[in-house]
Protein backbone atom coordinates (compact mmCIF):
# COMPACT_ATOMS: atom_id res chain seq x y z
CA UNK A 1 0.00 0.00 0.00
CA UNK A 2 1.26 3.38 -1.02
CA UNK A 3 0.66 6.26 1.39
CA UNK A 4 -0.71 8.70 -1.61
CA UNK A 5 -2.32 11.65 0.11
CA UNK A 6 -3.51 13.58 -2.47
CA UNK A 7 -5.36 10.07 -3.99
CA UNK A 8 -6.53 8.61 -1.06
CA UNK A 9 -8.53 10.61 0.80
CA UNK A 10 -12.18 11.51 2.39
CA UNK A 11 -13.76 14.33 0.56
CA UNK A 12 -16.61 14.09 2.45
CA UNK A 13 -18.29 12.57 5.45
CA UNK A 14 -21.75 12.46 6.49
CA UNK A 15 -22.50 11.63 10.05
CA UNK A 16 -25.95 9.58 9.85
CA UNK A 17 -28.94 11.59 11.30
CA UNK A 18 -30.81 8.41 12.57
CA UNK A 19 -27.79 7.22 14.32
CA UNK A 20 -27.09 10.44 16.19
CA UNK A 21 -28.07 11.06 19.26
CA UNK A 22 -28.42 14.47 21.51
CA UNK A 23 -25.19 16.41 22.21
CA UNK A 24 -24.70 19.05 24.20
CA UNK A 25 -23.46 22.10 22.66
CA UNK A 26 -19.54 21.01 23.69
CA UNK A 27 -19.69 18.00 21.97
CA UNK A 28 -21.81 19.69 19.08
CA UNK A 29 -18.73 21.57 18.18
CA UNK A 30 -16.34 18.83 18.78
CA UNK A 31 -18.15 17.05 16.42
CA UNK A 32 -18.03 19.92 13.79
CA UNK A 33 -14.63 20.40 14.31
CA UNK A 34 -13.77 16.97 14.01
CA UNK A 35 -15.18 16.72 10.68
CA UNK A 36 -13.51 19.96 9.42
CA UNK A 37 -9.90 18.92 10.47
CA UNK A 38 -10.68 15.18 8.66
CA UNK A 39 -11.57 16.83 5.57
CA UNK A 40 -8.52 19.51 5.85
CA UNK A 41 -6.29 16.71 6.12
CA UNK A 42 -6.20 12.97 6.75
CA UNK A 43 -5.33 9.74 4.34
CA UNK A 44 -8.31 7.05 4.12
CA UNK A 45 -7.12 3.95 2.01
CA UNK A 46 -9.95 1.42 1.28
CA UNK A 47 -7.81 -2.04 0.63
CA UNK A 48 -8.36 -2.28 -2.70
CA UNK A 49 -9.52 0.74 -4.37
CA UNK A 50 -7.93 2.31 -7.66
CA UNK A 51 -7.97 5.82 -5.48
CA UNK A 52 -9.92 8.51 -4.35
CA UNK A 53 -11.65 10.88 -3.11
CA UNK A 54 -14.11 9.08 -1.33
CA UNK A 55 -17.16 10.10 0.61
CA UNK A 56 -17.97 7.84 3.82
CA UNK A 57 -21.28 7.73 5.76
CA UNK A 58 -20.80 6.75 9.33
CA UNK A 59 -23.71 5.12 11.09
CA UNK A 60 -24.50 2.23 14.24
CA UNK A 61 -26.73 -0.51 12.95
CA UNK A 62 -27.49 -3.47 15.28
CA UNK A 63 -24.83 -2.11 17.53
CA UNK A 64 -22.45 -2.32 14.73
CA UNK A 65 -20.45 0.33 13.13
CA UNK A 66 -21.18 0.92 9.22
CA UNK A 67 -18.86 2.55 7.08
CA UNK A 68 -20.20 3.69 3.95
CA UNK A 69 -17.45 3.98 1.42
CA UNK A 70 -17.78 5.04 -1.99
CA UNK A 71 -15.52 7.07 -4.61
CA UNK A 72 -14.38 6.43 -7.95
CA UNK A 73 -14.27 2.97 -9.17
CA UNK A 74 -15.14 1.81 -5.95
CA UNK A 75 -18.21 0.92 -3.26
CA UNK A 76 -18.12 -0.84 -0.17
CA UNK A 77 -19.61 -1.25 3.12
CA UNK A 78 -17.96 -2.39 6.35
CA UNK A 79 -19.69 -3.71 9.36
CA UNK A 80 -17.35 -3.52 12.50
CA UNK A 81 -18.40 -4.36 15.93
CA UNK A 82 -18.36 -1.62 18.54
CA UNK A 83 -17.18 -4.12 21.21
CA UNK A 84 -13.22 -3.58 21.56
CA UNK A 85 -14.37 0.46 21.52
CA UNK A 86 -17.26 0.02 24.11
CA UNK A 87 -14.92 0.29 26.89
CA UNK A 88 -12.67 2.91 25.76
CA UNK A 89 -15.80 5.23 24.57
CA UNK A 90 -17.57 5.01 27.91
CA UNK A 91 -14.13 5.84 29.76
CA UNK A 92 -14.03 9.02 27.17
CA UNK A 93 -17.18 10.40 27.93
CA UNK A 94 -16.81 10.10 31.46
CA UNK A 95 -13.41 12.04 31.47
CA UNK A 96 -14.76 14.13 28.71
CA UNK A 97 -17.80 15.30 30.88
CA UNK A 98 -15.29 16.16 33.45
CA UNK A 99 -13.34 18.14 31.27
CA UNK A 100 -16.14 20.71 29.93
CA UNK A 101 -16.97 21.18 33.62
CA UNK A 102 -13.49 21.34 34.78
CA UNK A 103 -13.25 24.57 31.73
CA UNK A 104 -15.94 26.15 33.79
CA UNK A 105 -14.88 26.21 37.06
CA UNK A 106 -11.45 24.46 37.70
CA UNK A 107 -7.39 25.34 37.82
CA UNK A 108 -5.76 25.19 34.83
CA UNK A 109 -3.91 22.50 36.11
CA UNK A 110 -6.86 20.61 36.87
CA UNK A 111 -7.97 21.34 33.27
CA UNK A 112 -4.38 20.47 32.06
CA UNK A 113 -4.40 17.22 34.15
CA UNK A 114 -8.18 16.04 32.66
CA UNK A 115 -6.99 17.07 28.63
CA UNK A 116 -3.81 15.13 29.06
CA UNK A 117 -6.35 11.92 30.38
CA UNK A 118 -8.53 12.94 27.50
CA UNK A 119 -6.01 12.69 25.26
CA UNK A 120 -4.60 9.25 25.92
CA UNK A 121 -8.03 7.65 26.62
CA UNK A 122 -8.66 9.16 22.87
CA UNK A 123 -5.13 7.71 21.36
CA UNK A 124 -6.36 4.40 22.91
CA UNK A 125 -9.56 4.28 21.11
CA UNK A 126 -7.31 5.61 17.91
CA UNK A 127 -5.16 2.87 18.04
CA UNK A 128 -8.05 0.01 18.49
CA UNK A 129 -10.07 1.42 15.80
CA UNK A 130 -7.32 1.12 13.36
CA UNK A 131 -6.55 -2.27 14.20
CA UNK A 132 -10.25 -3.18 13.46
CA UNK A 133 -9.86 -1.30 10.20
CA UNK A 134 -6.84 -3.28 9.57
CA UNK A 135 -7.05 -4.68 5.99
CA UNK A 136 -9.95 -3.16 5.52
CA UNK A 137 -9.46 0.90 5.35
CA UNK A 138 -5.27 2.61 5.86
CA UNK A 139 -5.31 5.32 7.88
CA UNK A 140 -2.99 7.61 9.59
CA UNK A 141 -3.08 8.29 13.50
CA UNK A 142 -4.82 11.48 13.01
CA UNK A 143 -7.24 10.34 10.50
CA UNK A 144 -8.38 7.66 12.96
CA UNK A 145 -8.03 10.68 16.28
CA UNK A 146 -10.64 12.25 14.67
CA UNK A 147 -12.73 9.23 13.38
CA UNK A 148 -12.57 8.04 16.65
CA UNK A 149 -13.87 11.66 17.42
CA UNK A 150 -17.05 10.84 15.04
CA UNK A 151 -17.70 7.46 15.89
CA UNK A 152 -17.96 8.67 19.86
CA UNK A 153 -20.26 11.38 18.42
CA UNK A 154 -23.00 8.54 17.27
CA UNK A 155 -23.20 7.40 21.16
CA UNK A 156 -22.91 10.92 22.81
CA UNK A 157 -26.32 11.86 24.95
CA UNK A 158 -27.18 14.95 25.42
Amino acid sequence: MTDDRATHRLQSVVLDEQSLSAASRDQEQERQVAIFDLLEQNYFQPEGSPGGPYDLKIALAENRLVLDITGPDYEKTHLLSLSPLRGIIKDYFLICESYYQAIRNSTPQQIEALDMGRRGLHNDGSSVLRERLAGKVATDLDTARRLFTLICALHWRG
